[in-house]
């Protein structure tokens, strides 16, 4: 699987990806990111080259030295600078209940505090996750990250 072939699923394909794959370990180092809106459309490619072009890229984990949780910074703006921090940590899915690793803005930053990400690990080998994107309750999209070999 290559990161983009995410973008032709349908949100259903994206849901059941997620919730088949496992937490894996919480990641560490500079990821790719893409972001999923629109799934399965036509859109979804647009969307997703004019949010990597000028809004987003992706997120930098720095692990704690136990690898039970971490820090991150994600980067944004056409230059990537690296703002908005996160908590991260292991915690139960608002998806399904099951354990995944939660990105945990409402600590960390006041733009952001209603914004929860939850990733897990679909292709371990790639180092892919699927994340999905809560404003409060309410989802809002999905976005999948990359880690170098």
């Amino acid at each position: 699987m290559e990161i983009a072939d995410l973008l032709k699923m349908s949100q259903t394909e994206l849901d059941d990806l997620f919730k088949e794959a496992q937490p894996g370990a919480i990641p560490s180092g500079d990821s790719t990111g893409m972001a999923i809106a629109c799934p399965g459309t036509f859109w979804a490619r647009l969307i997703a080259k004019f949010v990597k072009d000028w809004a987003w890229q992706g997120k930098v984990f720095t692990r704690s030295p136990d690898g039970k949780n971490a820090t991150l910074q994600n980067k944004i703006t056409a230059a990537g600078v690296h703002l908005i921090a996160a908590r991260v940590y292991y915690t139960q899915s608002w998806l399904d209940g099951k354990e995944c690793i939660v990105l945990d803005y409402s600590k960390t930053s006041l733009f952001a505090r209603k914004i929860r990400d939850e990733i897990r690990l679909i292709d371990p080998e790639k180092k892919i996750y699927l994340g999905k994107v809560w404003w409060g309750r309410t989802r809002l999209l999905d976005f999948a990250l990359q880690f170098p070999k």
